[in-house]
């Protein structure tokens, strides 16, 4: 809290700030909790999960370090003889970092699990391998690996055979995860390819002090139509992973030029495309209609420029105020031009990004670079086009892509790969906070900061742990400019704070 030694909160509202001595006078009857050093600041809000993927990895098969083909694939028979009885499904293999750089095949997870029922999601979920007892409930080919449609169909089959309480047991997980990283709200992707109807529905009866704030990602061509899903589904908006493309590790992504590290014979050399830029127009025209927010999951560069061109042709047709009015949303948003940026930033659109795909993915030896070459991977999550030219922007992890902690995603971008597009901390902040919020269509100017009449939705951290390990270069001086709403925040080195405490409208949700 900046320039600030104590908070009152009364009935989920911060109330007060100030000095505790004048505190303690000014609420004599109050509960004092003294937080011994604790360093409180406002909650966080992941602007882009998948809550029962997300919890199925907590709770089963993450194959996120995995370091070689050889060693997912003992990962996962080690795991189906802990297992015997269950769907085996798993998460996260990673060729590109493999000495092997190839993805298992139908033979390989057959000898791992046998005639079990296996679905295996590469890191990015936009392509998976499965055993052949999976491919034939699903009635798709051999393809290696498996994506697009065949993707689709074969997470389908597996997802209804996932029992309800592994799916409950899935979500609970998730939520708690997120409450102890001090996230106190998350922004759900769902879809019909995604997790299905059901399973939305699901996680919006699921009881849990984590706010959930839904977007359903699918096509509508008329304001009725658009009015009509948004009815059925109790969603935020028709937004979040509505596919234009696919993703760069699974060479899917839409891109004008062809990939750079394809096998001969590729069927699809420069990626997928799943909406062309007239069902993008008809979907932003249908719901800035109906004043409803729209979105899409847009990756590659040629995905981009379907985007930004029909919302030109939207804006043409409706004004800039009826479209930033809506709060459309691009999630992801990796490949896009200083033009591009101007006109987003021109139109109110918002960018919600995943710092951390820059962290794991950016850089001259990443796999970016081995999928685009060097030079194409170095314009990629351009963080500082994006707010130089009036973006807002939302962070968020993509979970279970990326690892949910919001710290990491701070860090990541303040060090980003690429020279020149790096962002403060204190913008970084800010994107993980209110932006994240505004995001979700919250817009009282209070939600994500620490003054009197905002909800009190703040975090407890062990300040101690902030700098321990922290090499000299990493520390960063944050500011303490009170007219910021952006607390004095300590350096982010090596480790990442710890959450003691996490407080939604004044309910603790953690600790």
């Amino acid at each position: 809290m900046p320039d600030a030694t104590a908070m009152a909160v009364r009935d989920g509202t911060v109330a007060w700030l100030g000095s505790d001595d004048v505190g303690r006078a000014q609420y004599p009857d109050a509960v004092i909790t003294d937080l011994d050093g604790g360093f409180v600041a406002p909650a966080f809000v992941d602007s882009h999960v998948h809550t029962t993927a997300t919890g199925l990895m907590l709770t089963g098969l993450d194959l996120r370090g995995a370091t070689s083909l050889r060693h997912c694939l003992d990962m996962v028979a080690s795991y189906a003889r802990k297992h015997p009885d269950s769907v085996i499904w798993g998460h996260g293999w990673d060729e590109s970092g493999w000495p092997e750089r190839s993805a298992p095949t139908t033979a390989d997870v057959d000898a791992a699990v046998g005639d079990r029922i296996a679905y295996l999601a590469r890191v990015d979920v936009h392509s998976a391998a499965a055993s052949t007892a999976l491919r034939r409930i699903a009635d798709v080919g051999d393809q290696v690996p498996l994506t697009a449609d065949a993707h689709h169909k074969v997470r389908r089959a597996a997802r209804e055979r996932l029992t309800a309480r592994q799916r409950t047991e899935a979500r609970t997980a998730a939520l708690d995860a997120a409450a102890a990283l001090g996230i106190a709200a998350v922004h759900e992707c769902a879809g019909p390819e995604i997790g299905g109807l059901d399973d939305w529905l699901e996680l919006r009866a699921h009881e849990h002090g984590v706010e959930v704030v839904g977007y359903w990602g699918e096509h509508v061509t008329t304001a009725a139509e658009a009015v009509e899903r948004v009815a059925e589904t109790q969603a935020r908006g028709l937004a979040g992973d509505l596919f234009v493309d696919g993703a760069i590790g699974s060479r899917t992504a839409w891109l004008h030029e062809p990939y750079t590290d394809l096998a001969d014979g590729c069927p699809a050399p420069t990626g997928n495309t799943y909406l062309d830029v007239g069902a993008v127009t008809a979907h932003l025209s249908a719901c800035t209609e109906a004043g409803v927010t729209a979105g899409f999951h847009v990756i590659g560069d040629a995905a981009v420029t379907a985007v930004v061109s029909a919302l030109e042709t939207v804006v043409d047709r409706f004004g800039v105020a009826a479209v930033a009015r809506c709060g459309h949303r691009l999630e992801h948003l990796e490949m896009v031009t200083d033009e591009q940026a101007a006109r987003l930033g021109s139109w109110g659109v918002i960018a919600s990004m995943q710092p951390n795909f820059d962290a794991l993915w950016g850089g001259e030896t990443g796999m970016y670079a081995q999928r685009l070459g060097v030079a194409r991977a170095a314009g990629l999550n351009p963080f500082a086009l994006l707010a130089s030219q009036g973006v807002p922007l939302a962070f968020g992890s993509d979970s279970p892509v990326t690892d949910m902690n919001p710290w990491a995603a701070v860090r990541a971008a303040t060090r980003h790969q690429t020279p020149g597009s790096a962002i403060s901390a204190r913008a970084a902040f800010a994107a993980a906070t209110r932006g994240a919020w505004r995001a979700g269509g919250v817009r009282d100017g209070l939600m994500g900061t620490l003054v009197p009449g905002a909800p009190a939705t703040y975090a407890v951290w062990d300040a101690d742990d902030f700098e321990v390990n922290a090499p000299a270069d990493a520390v960063q001086r944050w500011s303490t400019d009170s007219r910021s709403r952006v607390p004095v925040l300590p350096a982010l080195g090596d480790s990442l704070p710890r959450c003691r405490q996490t407080v939604h409208r004044g309910a603790v949700i953690h600790g």
